[in-house]
């Protein structure tokens, strides 16, 4: 009988030393985890409802209206069901760290080393091709990051050796340049103009920012505006309808386990929900909450 309830106590006691997964109320979402080449969902309860084992470098990350899931990994993007289906590929030599569906159904690639946006039909056709770099120069590991196509058919690129983000337009033309220090990973353009980006270490430079349509920050989050939280890499992102700002903080470059995967603050810095599963995924790098209203490729969600 001691046995047994010593048994017990030590149980119960592992359990209280374990950190909770989630802290405030969850959401649930798709993330993908670029170090493990991982694709998951998440319930709000914070458990994993699926998963699909890709490729390293598994880096943006879309669920379609159709219940896909659309994401880039290593070389490539792919287009898969939840049975585990691949309906649509494209394959690249260079490396490919985003993708984008578009609301006439091609398909938003960013060739890294290439330097090139591609559009790309549902047969596998090139649509369009916006060249960011001289044909044959190699852009490197750092040269784009994620890369968004705007309502008004310009194109939003995260350069993030060049710590900058530039707006382009059809035609490959610099519109405009937001400085990034750190590296920009992601960027959204807001509904009312404004631009949210993430960037990364260099520097010194983990945080999120907000500039007004003049490249003024406007709003921002840094080391050590969240007590008890450290931003590592600040990579995807989503603005919700109330104002609040989901961040995905990657904790790779030997910093696994230190931080919440997820963070969830308001326009106070308030902290309000954090995620963190270190015993399933090692590093999210972007994600998209999954029990909002709207429709991410139409623009409807800032993702």
């Amino acid at each position: 009988m001691k046995k047994l309830c010593l048994l017990i106590l030590t149980a119960a006691l592992t359990t209280l030393a374990q950190p909770a997964i989630q802290q405030g109320h969850g959401h649930r979402f798709a993330c993908t985890d670029y170090l493990q080449g991982k694709v998951f969902i998440v319930s709000a309860e914070g458990k994993v409802e699926w998963e699909y084992q890709t490729t390293t470098a598994c880096n943006d990350l879309w669920v379609l209206p159709n219940s896909n899931l659309l994401f880039s990994t290593d070389h490539a993007v792919k287009e898969i069901t939840r049975d585990k289906k691949v309906v649509w590929s494209y394959e690249s030599k260079s490396e490919v760290h985003t993708c984008q569906r578009l609301p006439n159904g091609d398909t938003l690639v960013g060739e890294c080393n290439a330097g090139r946006l591609l559009e790309i039909t549902s047969s596998g056709q090139i649509a369009q091709e916006i060249r960011l770099l001289p044909e044959g120069k190699d852009g490197g590991h750092m040269y784009m990051r994620t890369a968004r196509k705007l309502p008004n058919g310009h194109y939003l690129v995260c350069h993030t050796g060049d710590e900058v983000v530039k707006e382009y337009n059809q035609d490959g033309k610099v519109l405009a340049t937001i400085p990034a220090p750190g590296g920009p990973h992601a960027a959204i353009r807001l509904p009312d103009g404004h631009t949210l980006i993430s960037c990364g270490e260099a520097k010194n430079g983990s945080r999120v920012f907000e500039t007004d349509t003049n490249g003024a920050t406007v709003w921002e989050v840094k080391n050590p505006d969240l007590p008890g939280i450290s931003l590592k890499y600040m990579a995807g992102l989503q603005r919700l309808p109330n104002g609040n700002t989901v961040m995905a903080n990657w904790v790779g470059h030997n910093h696994f386990g230190e931080a919440p995967h997820l963070i969830e603050v308001t326009r106070e810095k308030k902290v309000v929900w954090t995620f963190a599963d270190h015993k399933t995924m090692k590093t999210i790098a972007n994600f998209q909450i999954l029990d909002l209203p709207g429709d991410a490729i139409k623009g409807e969600l800032a993702h």
